[in-house]
């Protein structure tokens, strides 16, 4: 897929006030300071389309992005929270989890874990709601540039080891890198062929 046009749509609270359901969806999340920011831009080509920060945490609502016309982009808030109050995190936790699982048009949610470090029992957790949910999503692997293919090979095998745990097999999964543009075509690649089969 070539991304011809990628902007900003509009910015939410709730999933309510999100754009007509009439469009395949995708949604990117993932704990603070997974890259998640980086990766989308990546992604898409465009270097400042989500607002990346060294504060994590940043993403505080429901953000859509348009792409090419026929397909949106959705950037939610982190999960694992930063520095917030809990009314601020029990807030968070409502608006995302009605999201993902009242809105109809969501096709497919891309969980970003860094790489770099062992299985972390949050995103573990997040994966088994989303399962028991019947919510599909993919795992995206960020950050892959740090380490050596070595690691990064050793580092999947360890959380497919745990997943494995609980799942019958290990979901969909992408290996990325929005320094080097590693895992960019094949998860366009697979938007692309999810979009064929969107009804809406």
């Amino acid at each position: 897929m070539k991304i011809n046009q990628a902007s900003f749509l509009m910015s939410n609270s709730t999933y309510q006030q999100c754009p007509k359901p009439d469009k395949p969806e995708y949604a990117f999340i993932g704990r603070s300071n997974v890259g998640k920011s980086s990766l989308i831009n990546s992604i898409v080509q465009r270097k400042n389309l989500a607002k990346t920060s060294q504060t994590p945490g940043k993403t505080q609502l429901i953000n859509h992005f348009f792409i090419n016309a026929n397909w949106y982009l959705v950037d939610l808030p982190g999960y694992g929270y930063a520095k917030v109050s809990k009314v601020e995190r029990e807030k968070f936790e409502k608006m995302i989890n009605e999201y993902l699982t009242l809105r109809t048009n969501l096709v497919c949610t891309f969980v970003l874990i860094d790489v770099r470090h062992e299985p972390q029992k949050v995103d573990v957790e997040f994966m088994q709601k989303l399962g028991e949910n019947g919510i599909p999503f993919c795992i995206v692997f960020t950050k892959a540039d740090k380490l050596s293919n070595t690691a990064v090979n050793k580092n999947i095998a360890t959380y497919e080891q745990i997943m494995l745990e609980t799942w019958e097999e290990m979901p969909q999964y992408f290996v990325t890198s929005s320094v080097n543009g590693t895992g960019r075509e094949e998860i366009l690649a697979y938007i692309d062929e999810l979009n064929e089969g969107f009804k809406p």
